[in-house]
């Protein structure tokens, strides 16, 4: 169902807009929309251009809330505005001052860090890094090489016998090592080694003592300001923690206010000699729909508010307003309405199709999976999964095996076996011409309502070409009707009707849907009955007449489909019970269980898509456009 709704305008003093939005637009869902854009009319509004001098602050409290990481203690007391900024700005203050200690001590930490990967390949070093820097006769150079150019490197050093390599650590891409030469001759060879693809990598002369050493005395500098670095956040937890009710209170009250103030982006305000907020002259609009319900409550709400004004416009006889859609259906066929989301919303003048697409949908699917076993199985899955994550689509997989369930007796099947339980109609596998003619019956029924619905929808668009002339109209319900009367008396009695009769609810729909545009024009009383290039629309009217009829008829057949899966399910679990020899004395139970998932899962999935293509294909696009916008309650 499509609830009722009411275009209300709200007006009042400029500076009260904050006042109404917390007390009264924060008790109803309201669809606001752009002041601007629906009051055309109106003289003199302008923009509410201001900006929300609560964001920054609600930014600090946000800040807040993660430090002190708690749940809020039960509270009723209101907090005004001023009281969660002073809170806000004093806690923030706390956390600034310890939020420098903590950025000083975790700059500490990185440079630790850094020293410490700076000197972990050279840990095998044995002299004293500090001791090395001071060499006046000898340079040295800490660096890498890559271990393909290694090995050449080595050779090369070692051949020119002017430097001492001491190789260090390595991994699969590179060798660390250090080299020392005479200062003499220190230039030339860092070229030439550079040259030989030689990375030097300069330590800080922050070491003490061997490489080692240093690695242990910055490991142990590193645990130290780490302990540092928790212990400052839990000082700074604690004490915020003595405050963190008012600081979620803060929190939550300026979420609100925040929340609040964005209604200014809606609104309009009208023009005066003063832009404040205070000026007696100057006054706020705000413009949106509300449910019946809702808008009459509120109305009653604000009877004793002097400043406020609420105006309700009934929108049967304004059609200029398109209002936005919101759906209003019994919770067990709730979840279908993600699939009316996946197609389109209605329009708020067609049929909420919901409970049509809930009731069809599983009475389709549990009929292409019949099985009691495997049905069950899916009901209480989906009961359970949806009970825990709110999923629409569990609830709907539990609706399905509940079909599916019921089908499954009806066919006497559960866990593919056929001769467990009674067989309440058929079975499909032994009577299929049964099954597939009562599947194509359910599909003609459902291809008339479907038509029916189309109707009504135009009616209450007062669309006169497919109220009366379109295939899916009068005249295509007429055709069909005839045609399916037809073929029943030819089949049972082996005549056709009269010829007079196949003319009139036959051949004269066919001439109405064929010349559907030029009727309507002429009832709409237009001057341009028939396009110019006439021989075009009469070629074109043709080929669309031709596909017209085609589709009469593979949507009919279409739902042979439903018939046909109930006996592909019973014909895939006879096959699964083959192969776990279910027949013989020592049946493989393991192949048996297998098989029913793989069933459950892989038919399951295909039938839930086919079941879908139906609803889509065969009948939605007989009556529903799905051109409605959703109500967002602000």
């Amino acid at each position: 169902m499509i609830e009722k709704m009411k275009f209300i305008s709200i007006t009042g003093p400029r500076k009260e807009i904050d006042r109404v939005a917390d007390t009264y637009l924060s008790k109803y869902e309201i669809h606001l929309e752009n002041t601007l854009s629906e009051l055309t009319t109106v003289e003199d509004l302008k923009p509410y251009i201001e900006g929300n001098p609560f964001r920054d602050i609600l930014t600090k409290s946000e800040e807040l809330i993660k430090v002190i990481d708690m749940k809020p203690a039960s509270s009723n007391y209101k907090m005004t505005s001023k009281q969660a900024a002073d809170i806000v700005n004093s806690a923030h203050s706390t956390l600034e001052d310890y939020n420098d200690i903590l950025k000083g001590l975790r700059d500490k930490r990185t440079h630790y860090n850094d020293l410490m990967k700076q000197i972990e390949p050279f840990r095998v070093l044995d002299y004293d890094i500090d001791k090395i820097m001071k060499f006046k006769f000898v340079q040295y150079q800490f660096g890498r090489i890559s271990r393909e150019h290694y090995e050449d490197f080595k050779n090369y050093v070692n051949e020119h016998q002017n430097t001492i390599l001491v190789e260090c650590d390595a991994d699969l891409d590179y060798v660390w090592a250090v080299y020392f030469v005479p200062c003499t001759i220190a230039a030339d060879v860092n070229e030439e080694y550079l040259a030989l693809r030689f990375e030097n990598i300069d330590l800080p002369d922050e070491y003490q003592g061997k490489p080692e050493e240093a690695y242990q005395s910055l490991q142990n500098q590193l645990t130290e300001v780490s302990a540092k670095i928790e212990s400052v956040k839990q000082e700074l937890h604690d004490k915020l923690s003595v405050i963190a009710d008012d600081i979620i209170k803060a929190n939550e009250t300026l979420k609100r206010i925040t929340k609040n103030h964005e209604v200014r982006k809606l609104a309009a305000c009208t023009k005066s000699l003063s832009d404040e907020d205070s000026s007696p002259f100057s006054f706020f609009v705000l413009c949106g729909w509300m449910s019946d319900k809702d808008a009459k409550n509120f109305a009653k709400d604000i009877e004793d508010d002097k400043t406020v004004y609420c105006f309700i416009e009934d929108i049967d006889f304004n059609e200029t307003k398109k209002p936005p859609t919101k759906l209003k259906n019994p919770s067990l066929v709730r979840p279908f309405e993600a699939f009316i989301h996946m197609y389109g919303l209605p329009a708020y003048n067609e049929i909420d199709p919901t409970i049509f697409l809930a009731i069809t949908y599983t009475i389709m699917f549990g009929a292409m999976f019949g099985d009691a076993g495997q049905g069950l199985c899916l009901l209480i899955g989906g009961f359970i999964l949806y009970k825990l994550k709110k999923i629409d689509l569990a609830a709907i997989i539990s609706m399905a095996g509940l079909s599916s369930t019921i089908f499954g007796f009806l066919y006497g099947s559960i866990f593919g076996y056929e001769d467990l339980i009674p067989t309440l109609w058929t079975k499909p596998i032994e009577d299929s011409m049964t099954v597939l003619g009562v599947a194509i019956g359910f599909g003609i029924f459902l291809i008339l309502v479907a038509m029916i619905m189309n109707i009504i929808n135009s009616i209450r668009a007062k669309d006169i070409e497919k109220i009366f002339f379109d295939q899916n109209g009068i005249a295509g319900l007429i055709f069909y009707v005839a045609v399916l009367l037809s073929a029943f008396t030819a089949f049972t009695t082996g005549s056709a009707p009269a010829i007079i009769l196949l003319i009139l609810f036959i051949g004269l729909p066919l001439i109405i849907i064929f010349l559907k545009e030029p009727i309507t024009h002429l009832v709409e009383r237009k001057k341009e009955i028939l396009p110019e290039n006439k021989g075009m629309f009469f070629v074109e009217a043709f080929f669309e007449l031709f596909e017209i009829i085609l589709s009469y008829i593979t949507n009919t057949v279409s739902f042979v489909r439903v018939g046909a899966f109930a006996l592909s399910h019973a014909g895939m679990m006879e096959v699964v019970l083959m192969l776990g020899k279910a027949t013989e004395s020592h049946p493989n139970f393991v192949i048996i269980i297998l098989g029913n998932i793989f069933v459950a899962g892989f038919e399951g999935l295909i039938v839930g898509i086919q079941v879908l293509r139906l609803e889509y294909y065969e009948m939605f696009s007989r009556f529903y456009r799905g051109t409605g916008r959703k109500f967002d309650s602000f």
